[in-house]
């Protein structure tokens, strides 16, 4: 296993140990398998995702997505033209 591997691999089990003790409300499978997503009670959202790189490697990427608590604010900058 290269070091890169390593890394991916620390940071896989990084997001995962957030999850520990959660209770999942909802799991979802995209139908060419590629991405599973499991939402919890606590509003965080773990993606799994398996896709190929550039050189046609298998690769495997982990995510965990807090969602923001105050949905009253825009998460979008606002410009305005005068």
């Amino acid at each position: 296993m290269t070091s890169l591997g390593v890394q991916a691999l620390r940071r896989i089990v990084g997001a995962v140990a957030r999850l520990r003790g959660e209770l999942v409300r909802d799991v979802t499978v995209r139908s060419d398998v590629r991405q599973l997503k499991v939402e919890l009670e606590s509003g965080l959202i773990l993606v799994v995702t398996a896709e190929r790189d550039a050189q046609g490697r298998p690769q495997l990427e982990v995510d965990v997505v807090d969602l923001p608590r105050d949905t009253s604010t825009k998460q979008q900058i606002e410009v305005r033209f005068d």
